[in-house]
């Protein structure tokens, strides 16, 4: 295995329950994309294809408001303020790269080219290099 589940959940700030929300959403996508793929559902856009990322993306704001809210009140404000800013940044990035592929993948525009696409996900890794030289 390349990274330990604590090494995981250090460097990305996203506690054990949401990372198993986000692979379930990239085992329900899986699926649904070689559906797609196969032609096994044409009606099925692209946007249902990335229907569990939104779906875990939103489970995860969720669930990071409720911990968040739990810390402030134990007087971890600090803590909560920061965990809050980290992990709904690292949302609104992916969230934005995959709005961004199903409006290219569903539309085929040439408007939007791959690097304005890949983008967050550069903004995403630089942020994630940072958080793990300071972890270290």
């Amino acid at each position: 295995m390349l990274f330990s589940l604590r090494e995981l959940v250090q460097w990305l700030g996203f506690a054990p329950f949401e990372l198993l929300l986000q692979a379930l959403a990239l085992l329900a996508a899986s699926v649904l994309l070689v559906l797609k793929a196969d032609g096994g559902a044409p009606a099925l856009s692209w946007w249902g294809v990335f229907g569990p990322f939104f779906a875990a993306d939103g489970l995860s704001t969720y669930f990071t408001t409720i911990v968040s809210v739990r810390l402030f009140q134990d007087g971890e404000k600090r803590l909560a303020v920061l965990r809050l800013f980290w992990i709904l940044t690292l949302l609104s990035l992916k969230f934005v790269f995959e709005m961004l592929l199903c409006q290219k993948l569903g539309q085929q525009s040439d408007e939007l080219w791959y690097g304005l696409i890949m983008s967050p996900v550069f903004i995403l890794l630089q942020l994630l290099m940072i958080r793990a030289c300071r972890v270290n």
